[in-house]
């Protein structure tokens, strides 16, 4: 999505029966997915069964003159179809070929089949989520998904400008397992200098004071200082606590960190007497980056994030309008295209195979072999 987003031709290839998974996944809105809506704008979609010998003569026609291809079967399945790099870097020399999978192409795990939530348990996430003591708890989002997502689209785009210097292409091996392992930053500089084992910290951060969620007297809001000068701004200009810069429990990140919850305690004490946005206005004002705590329906209505395009509209021709999150990405030069839905499944099958000179009898005779199929539109 983020490819096409950014101008990429994209043609999802599915396969004929129901299509990709998370079009059987709701809610649905006139037997449409709105789950596959919202990740797959400005794609094509060509219902093809790679199983047949022509449906593979198919993929291989657009392979030739691809620029990459993306796949995330279970390693070695691709091989099996004979779609693997291998196969088609004889027919495209110059391919991209990337492939996302639960624990990537090599090493003990890859015969394993890989979700996020496995992915969040194997790289010790869960481990760390949560308030001490109690239950391991998921991230509140499909954060390994998206971030192979996006450690695959980065990549890619490295390889691309790898090929354009030298003509070459390769393969591109993401592991949902690995592609959040690097962000452990906080975590790994603890657990490698004294093998420190990060444990949950709920609401509030692993190594900065005062920088977590902080009760005021209507709700919870953000507060955070994560310097020496916004923590002064607080005590001077906020809470009117000047005495707190001298404290010896408080006078550095590391004497705060120590003493967290007393000073939440006596922070609340304050916090707890006027409303959120009063507090969070006072910060303002101060230079002490704070904020509320949003609902998701508070966040995408927030008039920042409609000034800056992170919601639109899409009409589609089952579901109707529909909006949809925007890109975070902002050029100067050039635009970012958020302009067809999500494809009906097959829709483009037609249109794709017609730029392969396939004729409109042959494509009839190969949705009468089950090789490809058109979209036709069955309510869930």
């Amino acid at each position: 999505m983020v490819l096409a987003d950014l101008g990429a031709e994209v043609i999802k290839i599915e396969k004929l029966n129901g299509g990709d998974d998370s079009r059987q996944m709701g809610p649905y809105v006139n037997g449409e997915s709105t789950c596959f809506f919202q990740i797959n704008r400005n794609k094509k979609s060509l219902a093809l069964n790679l199983k047949t010998d022509e449906g593979k003569k198919i993929f291989y026609e657009l392979a030739k003159d691809a620029d990459v291809i993306v796949e995330n079967f279970r390693p070695g399945v691709a091989k099996s179809l004979g779609i693997d790099y291998e196969s088609i870097k004889q027919l495209n020399d110059g391919i991209i070929y990337c492939s996302i999978s639960g624990y990537g192409q090599t090493g003990p795990y890859a015969h394993k089949g890989g979700f996020d939530l496995v992915a969040q348990g194997m790289t010790g996430l869960m481990s760390m989520t949560g308030v001490p003591g109690g239950r391991p708890l998921k991230s509140g989002i499909a954060v390994y998904d998206i971030g192979a997502g996006i450690t695959a689209v980065y990549s890619i785009l490295a390889a691309y400008i790898y090929k354009q210097k030298t003509g070459r292409g390769q393969h591109v091996d993401i592991s949902l397992a690995e592609a959040g392992l690097p962000w452990f930053t906080w975590e790994a500089a603890a657990y490698f200098a004294n093998g420190t084992i990060p444990e949950p910290t709920g609401w509030r951060h692993r190594v900065s004071a005062l920088y977590q969620a902080i009760r005021a007297k209507d709700s919870y809001m953000i507060i955070g200082c994560a310097n020496q000068r916004t923590w002064e701004k607080l005590c001077l200009e906020v809470l009117n606590k000047p005495e707190w810069i001298e404290d010896e429990r408080y006078k550095t990140n590391s004497l705060r960190h120590e003493h967290v919850e007393e000073l939440e305690r006596e922070i609340e004490e304050i916090t707890t007497t006027r409303d959120a946005s009063y507090w969070i206005n006072k910060c303002e004002l101060a230079g002490v980056p704070a904020g509320p705590i949003n609902n998701f329906a508070e966040a995408v209505n927030n008039e920042h994030y409609l000034a800056r395009e992170m919601i639109q509209e899409l009409e589609h021709s089952v579901i109707g309008k529909m909006k949809v999150i925007g890109s975070p990405t902002k050029f100067s030069e050039t635009k970012v295209k958020i302009e067809k839905p999500a494809p009906l499944l097959g829709e483009h099958t037609e249109e794709v195979l017609s730029k392969l000179n396939y004729s409109k009898e042959e494509i009839q005779t190969l949705i009468e072999k089950g090789v490809v199929s058109q979209y036709s539109h069955v309510p869930s």
